[in-house]
């Protein structure tokens, strides 16, 4: 497996201080925007920090593949341009739909696509 691609080291680490025996980790994207702090992706999950809850405090989330349902590019535009011309996807899980807004559409690929190949 390749490197693991991160945007900062402590939110790598504190994505590897959580792995499984065996369990290797892809990418850590930090996240922009209200609510979100990073996404990490491993072979087996996807792990969101959610900075949402009131009184400073926030959460790790794992998200086992195989209880996401679908992953979407979000776009505030039409579909005039690039398929991925945003840097936002939302991640759906059962009813709850996570959004996570990166600086710049690459890393936005990067998370659908390695989503995408998990769950089909």
């Amino acid at each position: 497996m390749a490197d693991p691609t991160y945007d900062r080291k402590e939110q790598f680490q504190q994505i590897q201080s959580g792995l499984l025996p065996g369990e290797q980790i892809i990418a850590v994207y930090d996240a922009v925007g209200a609510g979100t702090g990073f996404i990490g992706l491993t072979d087996r999950r996807v792990v969101i920090q959610d900075r949402s809850f009131v009184g400073k405090r926030y959460a790790i989330t794992s998200i086992p593949y195989a209880k996401i349902t679908s992953v979407s590019v979000v776009s505030n535009k039409s579909w005039g341009g690039s398929f991925f011309s945003t840097g936002a996807i939302a991640i759906h899980v059962g009813t709850h739909t996570y959004e996570v807004e990166f600086r710049g559409a690459q890393k936005s690929h990067h998370v659908h696509n390695v989503i995408l190949h998990h769950i089909s």
